[in-house]
């Protein structure tokens, strides 16, 4: 197993994700500070976070479950719902902000690949391998964080939307042991099979589209 995780090949795929893991990150936690931003909350703008700079965003953890099974996060920004004029929903908007980037990314890299692989016929293996993972990643990072478990965005949303319903102190349990939940769940495999399907099935949606466009098919 663990020659298998850490063979030439599989070492080689690591390095060909890992531009798009920091593009993917960035983009999705710029999208967070940058929605916070424009509801009214300067936190995350006042501590440098909102920027595509990879390495304001980056969580150990998060990074190396990225590499390892393909799905994990960032480092959340840091917001004060306060600030905002609707509370919860603008903090809803913020949560989702970051998923929405992803896939739009994701959308347009698919294109991307699409015209260069089969329309203009680009042989260049590097390039065709560095922009696939732009693809795949993205819409890994979409729909793992729609997952409503602590820290994603969908806990967030969900907490929003149940907040006057449950009782408060469940939400605390549960903010702090949701890392911990998730790299169990990761490293198990509970989450890995049902993602890569639904990362799998819109992937396939996406190609399906360009190559109408296209008149691939």
């Amino acid at each position: 197993m663990l020659s298998n995780l850490f063979s030439a090949e599989a070492l080689k795929l690591m390095l060909y994700r890992v531009p798009a893991i920091l593009i993917a990150l960035s983009f999705h936690e710029f999208a967070h500070a940058y929605a916070a931003y424009k509801k009214g909350d300067p936190t995350a703008y006042n501590l440098g976070r909102m920027t595509l700079n990879p390495l304001s965003h980056l969580d150990p953890f998060g990074i190396l479950m990225l590499l390892l099974v393909g799905f994990g996060w960032a480092r959340p920004v840091p917001i004060n719902p306060r600030n905002f004029r609707n509370m919860r929903r603008d903090e809803i908007i913020v949560s989702l902000a970051g998923v929405f980037t992803n896939f739009i990314l994701a959308f347009v890299a698919t294109g991307v690949y699409v015209l260069a692989a089969f329309v203009l016929n680009v042989q260049n293996e590097i390039a065709l391998n560095l922009l696939l993972p732009l693809v795949t990643i993205n819409l890994s990072l979409c729909i793992f964080n729609l997952i409503p478990i602590p820290p994603l965005d969908g806990y967030h949303v969900l907490e929003n939307l149940l907040i006057r319903r449950v009782n408060p102190k469940f939400f605390l349990y549960f903010e702090r042991y949701g890392n911990f939940i998730l790299i169990a769940l990761l490293l198990t495999g509970a989450l890995t099979g049902l993602l890569s399907t639904v990362v799998s099935t819109i992937v396939s949606g996406f190609f399906t589209f360009y190559s109408l466009i296209f008149g691939l098919l």
